[in-house]
């Protein structure tokens, strides 16, 4: 009794296959016309199983009887079965995907899925593994202690991966594909929720995390791989890196109108009414000093 390939029969069976069917289909392949009885020695499919069982792959469209006494039974070549499974498991899951709209009602209303973590060492895993895996680009904000990231960005620096990161701590990362900026807008200055630590990270504009912990230590993240959450990340992590860098080249100008680390700016959600008037002031004055340069001239 030759022994059939028991790989290519887990293959069968994760197609559909059964255990006997798998073994009958291979032990066809390549022979002339067979009995079940000359399969059933070739194969060691039980011989009251195995006509029972070509009939099945004749049904299927594997196997050919042929008319006879006995009668015998022939493999339908690969490329031609292949053929007829993918065909079907198009037409089923298309099927599928017609039912499941049709169960799922409004299509306007959709939950997403997210992976909720509140382990800080779970959390440093998702990050390092978003970074080991990015194909493309990374998008980071870290205010955090960043040592144990260094390592993931240089790889992912080495692999061609564009990282552009924000950092909060007096580490530097030294990137060729990307850009570095840290957070200066509070250096020397500490206020009350300056205590709070983030985790930003978005690879490949798909997959995100999002991490905060409001007291320093009480860490809450939420990962996805959802193209929705990962946009607004991103674009919070860009906003926040483009300040960054006007910061750094005008800061004496910045400093001078906001104060140490931009502070009165949160002002501008507490007053707006006042802002609204201020800012209207600053603009008539600029208006008249402008009409009196024009009439000098």
């Amino acid at each position: 009794m030759a022994e059939t390939g028991s790989g290519t029969v887990e293959r069968l069976v994760e197609l559909g296959f059964s255990q006997y069917e798998a073994r009958a289909y291979i032990g066809l392949l390549g022979n002339p016309p067979m009995t079940g009885y000359a399969l059933a020695n070739e194969t060691g499919i039980p011989q009251p199983k195995v006509y029972e069982t070509l009939r099945r792959l004749a049904r299927k469209g594997v196997a050919i009887a042929i008319e006879g006494e006995p009668l015998r039974f022939v493999a339908v070549p690969p490329t031609q079965v292949l053929t007829q499974l993918d065909t079907s498991f198009r037409r089923r899951l298309a099927d599928a995907e017609v039912s499941l709209m049709r169960e799922a009602g409004d299509p306007g209303q959709q939950v997403r899925a997210f992976e909720a973590l509140s382990d800080w060492p779970a959390i440093e895993r998702r990050a390092i593994e978003l970074l080991d895996t990015a194909d493309r680009h990374v998008y980071m904000s870290i205010n955090c202690d960043t040592t144990a990231f260094l390592e993931s960005v240089a790889r992912a620096d080495e692999r061609g991966v564009a990282t552009d990161t924000l950092h909060f701590g007096k580490e530097e990362f030294s990137i060729e594909h990307g850009r570095s900026i840290r957070h200066v807008t509070t250096d020397g200055v500490v206020y009350r929720h300056h205590q709070a630590r983030h985790l930003a990270v978005v690879a490949d504009s798909t997959r995100v995390l999002w991490a905060l912990a409001p007291g320093g230590r009480d860490w809450q993240a939420l990962y996805a791989d959802d193209a929705l959450l990962a946009a607004a990340v991103k674009g919070y992590i860009r906003h926040d890196m483009y300040v960054q860098q006007i910061s750094q080249d005008f800061g004496e100008q910045l400093e001078a109108c906001y104060g140490p680390g931009l502070e009165q700016l949160a002002a501008l959600s507490r007053d707006v009414a006042g802002e609204r008037r201020a800012v209207a002031k600053r603009v008539s004055v600029v208006s008249t000093r402008n009409r009196k340069r024009v009439q000098t001239a």
